[in-house]
């Protein structure tokens, strides 16, 4: 048989395969069946898929997140692998490319623990923020329908958290398992509270509703209506039953209250309606009342104001928007039939005639002196004295036409 060789190994004649290495020649196998070179390529393709699998180890390593442990276990199984290889290559090349690996597992072994840590405390924060919201939506929580679904879902956030440490995790899951049981605690208490108020507002608004039940049918309009608006007021202060019993209790309240305002509604109007009747009389008296001015008669005039004034007052109440223009508008024909009335008296009173007719004929005599006087002082040149009884006269002529007119009125 023939030999075969190529710079990492070779056949001797009898057929037995070397490797070549840095330590010398290392027997791989023996190989009968072909060729020498048929033998060397077969124990280079055991080398070649050996080199294959370190290559993809490091395209692994290189682009994906094949974790350090892994590739280290990869590793120390293809080193071994190499070591014991009976293949034809350059075994040292794959050794030291392993081992290259290996410094490089080291690197991202750093990188693993250091993305760990980032991560855990990364979790911390965000498992911190969770529990002291929820810590203080049991302090701060009115609105309970909106905390509670909060909470729930700060429980899902807290599920979709990554984990910190054990030891963290623990702790903040107590903190965070007491918010909630503290919430949930908090929250029944106060629906229980509330249930309660509900309950004592129920039996106060019955009440209620039997009271008003008790008014809607009475006729004594003021103080019933002034009975139910404190009744009204009372059921603002009894607070809120049960939704279903607050409508139900309403609807009776209701319905009593508006049983007694219709009614009385229905009541006003007829009285209304009466008393407008009563405004469309005393506007036809008045208008008969208006018509006896200015008298003529003042007896017969008299006579009907005293007729009219007797259906007025017979005529009943009117409403109040129209009671002051019908009231005055009588009274205005009244006093001028009184003013009437005085002017006639005094026309036909002989002492204030004959006092008026004193009146005129003392200013007639002293105007005639002051003429005397008055011609005396021109005729004598005296300018002063001519001054004085010029004035004098004037005043007097001015209180003689005053005391005619009066006069006058005695005759007219």
């Amino acid at each position: 048989m023939s030999t075969a060789s190529d710079p990492w190994g070779r056949v001797d004649e009898d057929g037995t395969v070397f490797v070549r290495t840095a330590d010398g020649e290392r027997e791989v196998g023996s190989w009968q069946a072909g060729s020498p070179a048929e033998a060397l390529a077969f124990f280079e393709r055991k080398f070649a898929a050996l080199e294959t699998e370190v290559t993809l180890l490091e395209q692994r390593i290189a682009t994906t997140d094949l974790s350090p442990a892994q590739a280290q276990s990869t590793i120390q199984r293809l080193l071994t692998a190499v070591d014991d290889a009976r293949a034809v290559g350059d075994l040292a090349g794959l050794k030291a490319r392993l081992e290259a690996l290996g410094g490089l597992l080291d690197s991202r072994r750093e990188e693993v623990r250091a993305a760990r840590e980032q991560a855990r405390t990364e979790a911390r924060e965000i498992k911190e923020r969770i529990v002291a919201e929820a810590e203080r939506i049991v302090t701060e929580a009115t609105h309970w329908k909106a905390s509670g679904e909060r909470m729930r879902q700060l429980l899902e956030e807290w599920k979709a958290a990554p984990h910190a440490d054990r030891a963290v995790e623990t702790a903040l899951w107590k903190r965070f398992s007491a918010a909630r049981n503290a919430f949930t605690k908090r929250r029944k208490a106060y629906f229980a509270g509330l249930e309660g108020e509900r309950e004592s507002a129920r039996k106060r608004k019955e009440s209620l509703c039997a009271q008003a039940q008790e008014l809607a049918s009475s006729t004594d309009w003021g103080a019933t209506a002034s009975a139910f608006r404190d009744l009204m007021r009372s059921w603002k202060e009894a607070g809120r039953a049960g939704r279903s019993d607050e409508d139900a209790l309403w609807a009776r309240f209701k319905a009593a209250q508006d049983q007694f305002f219709q009614a009385r509604s229905a009541v006003q109007q007829a009285k209304e309606a009466e008393l407008r009747e009563h405004a469309a009389v005393k506007a036809k008296l008045l208008a008969e009342a208006e018509a006896l001015l200015p008298p003529t008669d003042l007896r017969a005039a008299r006579t009907a104001m005293r007729s009219i004034q007797e259906r007025w007052e017979k005529s009943g109440a009117v409403p109040r928007d129209s009671r002051e223009r019908l009231e005055s508008g009588l009274r205005r024909v009244e006093d001028a039939l009184r003013q009437a009335e005085e002017t006639r008296w005094r026309r036909s009173n002989p002492e204030a005639l004959a006092r008026a007719q004193g009146t005129v004929a003392q200013i007639r005599a002293a105007i005639d002196q002051l003429e005397k006087q008055l011609a005396n002082a021109r005729a004598s040149g005296d300018d002063r004295a001519e001054q004085e009884a010029a004035d004098a006269l004037s005043a007097r002529r001015a209180w003689l036409e005053e005391a005619e007119r009066t006069l006058a009125e005695f005759s007219g």
